[in-house]
């Protein structure tokens, strides 16, 4: 009987609540937007598709109080990334945003997990925890889970195989910063490093490059084209609320705050971690080559320095 609440219903937080209902992930979806007339029509609309979903029951209002007693609640509400601006170009506006809708949160869903989708998330998760108080297994940025999946698919195709077969991550910033774990990279439970299958290729360094070229750029090629991303991030945070309503316990690149991990703290940014029901977990033990090591150091000052930009 788990409830989902949704602030933001705009195109990523309109297309969370679309998946969520096709997958079956909660009885009871709430949607809260500050436009009274988008965000009734968002909840018509989804409604008008109960019949062919498993049961939930849609809700939404711009009254904060359509958010009582959610299990999760994910923010998505902030200002859009627009073509040739990066992530970080929004922290301001979107920490203001967060700074004022936030405290509401807490007051009617005290108990709620907090996963944070607004840009850039890595910052606003940083944020979130600092005006919550809310402990750290808690608070929750989708972080480079799109990015690892964007990641998989490029190495799938490249390697003719299926993407599900790939297992590979993109760690630190959501952003330009973002590393690729090449060293721990499989297919099959092969080493990217090793592998070498007849008709299915093999990675040379240029070929890395233009798969790492080409996961930085994917969602200022989608902006550029259409204005928004919004399917991929949807399933994306579907896959992240089903882990944790479900208590599935996977292992998902999510952004969290470090602790002495590699001589970093107080910092969010993403690595693997278990999450489940009572949210995510510290992060695993995951080898790393020194550049790699180096470069998340460097994208978790890059992050930490925004933070503390904005007075945080």
């Amino acid at each position: 009987m788990a409830k989902i609440g949704i602030i933001g219903a705009g195109s990523v937080g309109a297309t969370i609540a679309y998946a969520a209902l096709i997958r079956g992930v909660a009885r009871e979806i709430a949607l809260f937007d500050i436009s009274r007339s988008k965000v009734d029509a968002e909840v018509l609309d989804l409604n008008h598709g109960l019949l062919f979903v498993p049961q939930a029951d849609v809700d939404g209002s711009d009254d904060i109080e359509v958010l009582r007693g959610a299990d999760v609640v994910v923010m998505t509400a902030g200002a859009k990334q627009k073509p040739g601006q990066t992530r970080m170009d929004l922290a301001e506006a979107n920490a203001g945003i967060c700074k004022k809708l936030l405290p509401e949160v807490m007051r009617v869903a005290p108990e709620a997990l907090l996963l944070m989708v607004t840009n850039p998330v890595d910052v606003v998760t940083e944020i979130a925890l600092k005006l919550t108080g809310l402990p750290w297994q808690s608070v929750i940025g989708s972080g480079t889970v799109l990015d690892s999946s964007r990641f998989r698919y490029l190495v799938a195709k490249h390697c003719n195989v299926a993407v599900q077969n790939v297992h590979a991550y993109i760690a630190g910033e959501h952003g330009d910063s973002e590393i690729p774990l090449w060293a721990s990279a499989t297919i099959g439970s092969i080493p990217l490093s090793q592998w070498s299958v007849p008709g299915h290729g093999r990675l040379t360094s240029a070929d890395k490059d233009a798969i790492v070229k080409n996961v930085k750029e994917a969602a200022y090629q989608v902006i550029q084209g259409k204005g928004a991303t919004n399917y991929a991030v949807g399933l994306a945070v579907c896959n992240i609320l089903e882990a944790i309503l479900h208590n599935e316990r996977r292992v998902l690149p999510v952004s969290g705050q470090l602790c002495h991990f590699r001589d970093m703290e107080d910092v969010c940014l993403s690595l693997p971690r278990i999450v489940g029901r009572n949210g995510m977990e510290a992060p695993l033990p995951i080898p790393m080559t020194v550049d790699e090591e180096t470069g998340l150091q460097e994208s978790a000052e890059r992050i930490r320095s925004v933070v503390r930009g904005l007075g945080y």
